[in-house]
């Protein structure tokens, strides 16, 4: 009534006591307050919708987290969840800062490569639209938590987190989702007059993921004794590293796509994805050992690929399209992580194959299934590929010559969960007396008496003799990968190869682990260690399960 008395009053003093005009005026103004209130409802709907459908997306790091936990050995679980948390801590500073305004900066009258405002969120008037890219920001940079899962240094994990969510991932942001980009299908003038169409991510944030996690770890190499034994021999058949938990992994398995169509589709693919790797799964296995089994992980995996085959296309495709998109995804998946296993590439939960060869299929099946135009797609995916291989290869190769990338030999047998997050030392019980539990209480020992060597060396002398724990005067040679451990400890160790066990152990009967010979100490070094040998470091005998 207030309201309506102030409109009133305001066209009475206005336009005089002429009926007419009188009620023309009061009409003019409720269509302007009617037209605002629906104005402030649509933006207060748009925005709330863009702050769920950012958390949806943001949820999918636990379902990472949960992937990743399940895949790896126990005494890896509290280092790898703890991974997953920074790459949303390091995706959000580095997007905060200047991945934003390098993916969405600058005016939409003319193409450009890379943003150029908005650092810091300065002059962002829709704050709730930067949510939403962070989330896909920080999905992209967890997509290599799994491929490095078991052997990487914090340092490294922080760093490529900010350097790709900070530079990386943007610069494809750009070129795809903005309205500058020279793939952007909302481009003023769109590369051959339709632009790349990626509803979702197969490329900008799967293919650019997937590429990244292929790229480290090829630096990184594989995991201790995944296909090379103790002495660097190539093994017959790569060991099994098999998850402590498949529990977990399906926890991981989740679907954030919720409006109507695209959610129809999303579904379709997800479902004929999963059975279709369990189908092509139980047809080799039958077919090579004649046994019929079903592969719970592959199943997981191949609804995952089915999922990031149809982001591209989601809202574009029919139903029955996304039906074949996701089976197609899902036999790539399969055929790609074959062959990862045969070239010696360790991807402890399949990302490169679940994110980048689906994502590739994903972003040229829009051009088979949807816009026959596939040939902007074709070079949006080359453009991609290029721009990580380009980026990313120096980066990961530098933190690796430096000694930022690994993490220590010893450590990473006995479990990052250790070294890292100070958690306990685990016993793996394979079997009464196995061979794999005595060469792992060998490794037990190893890593608790040099825990105590270095704080005695600490105490003593008030520094540790080396600057990093990668450094040869203190640990020895790295035997990572295929460079496993020096000529001379080889032809020690096959001088004794008699006896298993006895490339572990020194005369003293002390557990010595490959590449831990310390005979390029210094003079000082030896005696102050000696020393601690004398004075209260104690006995690796009396060593047993506890928290160091």
């Amino acid at each position: 009534m207030s309201g309506g008395g102030s409109t009133y009053q305001t066209c009475l003093a206005s336009v005089g006591s002429d009926s007419n005009d009188l009620l023309e005026c009061i009409a003019g103004a409720l269509d302007t307050s009617i037209n605002t209130a629906a104005e402030n409802v649509t933006n207060s709907v748009n925005t709330f919708f863009l702050i769920f459908a950012a958390t949806l997306v943001f949820f999918m790091q636990t379902g990472f987290a949960m992937i990743c936990a399940g895949c790896v050995r126990i005494n890896n679980v509290q280092n790898t969840l703890l991974k997953n948390l920074l790459d949303a801590c390091g995706a959000s500073i580095g997007f905060y800062t200047v991945g934003y305004a390098f993916a969405f900066g600058g005016t939409s009258s003319q193409t450009t490569f890379i943003g150029n405002t908005n650092f810091f969120l300065m002059d962002v008037e829709n704050k709730a639209f930067w949510l939403f890219q962070f989330a896909f920001a920080a999905t992209s940079a967890t997509i290599v938590a799994g491929t490095l899962a078991e052997r990487c240094q914090m340092t490294a994990y922080l760093c490529y987190s900010v350097a790709l969510s900070a530079f990386v991932y943007p610069v494809v942001v750009h070129s795809v989702w903005s309205n500058s980009g020279f793939l952007s299908a909302s481009n003023a003038n769109p590369l051959w007059g339709i632009g790349m169409i990626d509803f979702a991510g197969s490329c900008v944030v799967h293919v650019t993921g997937g590429m990244t996690a292929l790229i480290a770890t090829n630096i990184l190499g594989p995991r201790t004794g995944r296909f090379h034994d103790i002495r660097g021999n190539l093994l017959e058949k790569p060991k099994p590293m098999p998850g402590h938990s498949v529990a977990l992994q399906m926890l991981g398995n989740d679907n954030y796509e919720v409006v109507s169509h695209v959610a129809i589709n999303t579904t379709l693919a997800a479902a004929s994805g999963a059975v279709m790797a369990l189908l092509i799964d139980t047809i080799v296995q039958e077919h090579n050992t004649g046994e019929v089994t079903f592969n719970l992980s592959y199943a997981m995996n191949g609804c995952l690929a089915g999922l990031v085959s149809i982001t591209a296309g989601c809202a574009v495709v029919q139903s029955w399209a996304a039906l074949i998109i996701g089976a197609i995804g899902a036999a790539l998946f399969l055929g790609t992580s074959k062959l990862l296993v045969k070239r010696c590439v360790d991807d402890a939960v399949d990302a490169v194959p679940v994110h980048l060869s689906s994502g590739i299929w994903g972003s040229l099946s829009v051009g088979f299934l949807a816009d026959p135009t596939w040939v902007s797609k074709v070079i949006g995916i080359l453009f991609v590929v290029g721009w990580v291989t380009v980026t990313m290869t120096p980066f990961f190769w530098l933190l690796h010559y430096f000694g930022f990338l690994r993490a220590d030999s010893l450590e990473e047998v006995v479990g990052l969960d250790v070294g890292y997050t100070g958690g306990a030392l685990h016993k793996r019980l394979h079997g009464k007396d196995s061979d794999e539990d005595k060469d792992y209480s060998a490794y037990l020992d190893e890593y608790v008496h040099r825990r105590k060597e270095r704080a005695f060396l600490k105490n003593a002398s008030g520094h540790i003799p080396a600057s990093s724990v990668h450094s040869p005067s203190l640990h020895g040679h790295s035997y990572h990968g295929r460079r496993v451990i020096t000529p001379a400890m080889k032809e020690a160790a096959m001088g004794s190869s008699s006896d298993r066990g006895s490339a572990l152990s020194n005369s003293s009967g002390h557990v010595k682990a490959p590449g831990s010979d310390r005979e390029d100490w210094t003079d000082n070094e030896k005696a102050v260690m000696d020393s601690s040998r004398n004075s209260g470091v104690p006995s690796l005998s009396s060593v047993k399960e506890e928290n160091v």
